[in-house]
């Protein structure tokens, strides 16, 4: 009778797994995980998960004619677009303190091996100025494979330890590294900065990604490049120029900046920078109206139009002054996710 009584039971169960949701009996409230009694705490988790997965976030850095960082900008300044239609912010971030994680990447390819000493020794430097508490930084070696050297760790001295062990290799795999450094970014969580700091000479010789690749990863998870760029020949001649423009293009695209010292002693001062500008970004959210289908890229343009400001005259009576030219910097698009 025991054994009857289990086969019907298992019987029952399957055919009712087997039937399309319409005709399945539905589950009693205790047993559903959306159910009305469903606890206040639990509530709130959900509606912090849909509220993460709607909002999109930019990074913008905003720059003075002087070509440095321009703070305490309003909100009413900032005008924001998606596909052309005007948005509204919904967080507004001055000199954003959401946690850094970022990559510091080599080329460690024969071409690079000159001026490796300086370089290394403008890495540690920045590294020490760059990490500030939960902030994260992982040491990669870019040549015909991409190694790397270090885990994302905030141990200052374990990190320039690392950059001092980077090995010699032969080729350049610029978009391997971007890629690869995109996916690390990701894994680290979606509440911070993702950025990668690109040192090489431009040359990209053995990577098996390709450009659109490479660029649509960083793009999927709004990774932000820097790119420093050794030229250790001037002429155009003698130099990668498809690879620099490539570089300048995917650099642009997440919202980054290219750079192209003249020599070793330049390098500090463009890590200070790039230091100062991580710095001082503002961070703009908003819920994109309307929503874009599902698995599409989306184009975004952020504009800074500061209110004017009012001098008053030797009359009395006031006056609007221009307030000066900006360049604003941005991720040109942003992935709107899977259905």
């Amino acid at each position: 009778m025991l054994l009857l009584t289990s086969f019907w039971v298992a019987a029952h169960v399957s055919a009712q797994n087997d039937r399309p949701p319409s005709a399945r009996k539905p589950k009693t409230a205790g047993n559903s995980p959306a159910s009305g009694n469903e606890s206040p705490d639990a509530l709130q988790d959900r509606a912090k998960i849909k509220v993460k997965v709607d909002l999109v976030s930019v990074l913008v850095s905003v720059l003075d004619d002087h070509n440095r960082p321009a703070p305490d900008l309003p909100v009413e300044a900032f005008r924001l677009l998606d596909e052309d239609n005007p948005q509204s912010i919904a967080v507004f971030e001055k000199e954003t303190q959401q946690p850094l994680d970022l990559v510091l990447m080599f080329d460690a390819s024969l071409s690079t091996q000159l001026g490796q000493p300086a370089q290394r020794e403008a890495a540690s430097r920045f590294i020490q100025q760059v990490l500030r508490p939960g902030d994260r930084l992982a040491v990669y070696a870019v040549d015909e494979n991409v190694t790397q050297i270090a885990a994302f760790s905030d141990n200052v001295a374990h990190l320039q330890d690392a950059v001092k062990r980077i090995p010699q290799g032969a080729g350049t795999s610029i978009y391997d590294a971007l890629l690869l450094g995109s996916k690390a970014l990701a894994r680290q969580g979606s509440e911070r900065r993702r950025v990668i700091l690109l040192i090489t000479d431009g040359g990209e010789t053995t990577s098996h990604a390709d450009f659109d690749t490479a660029r649509r990863e960083a793009v999927r998870n709004g990774t932000l490049l820097y790119t420093v760029v050794i030229r250790a020949v001037k002429s155009e001649s003698g130099r990668n120029t498809a690879g620099e423009h490539a570089l300048e293009t995917i650099t642009d695209t997440t919202g980054g900046a290219v750079f192209y010292p003249d020599g070793a002693s330049e390098l500090a001062g463009i890590f200070e920078r790039i230091n100062r500008e991580l710095r001082t970004q503002y961070r703009l959210g908003f819920y994109p109206t309307p929503r874009g289908p599902a698995d599409t890229y989306r184009r975004i343009d952020v504009t800074v139009v500061p209110p004017r400001k009012t001098e008053e005259t030797a009359a009395g009576s006031d006056t609007s002054a221009s307030p000066g030219s900006y360049s604003v910097r941005h991720r040109k698009s942003y992935y709107t996710g899977l259905p």
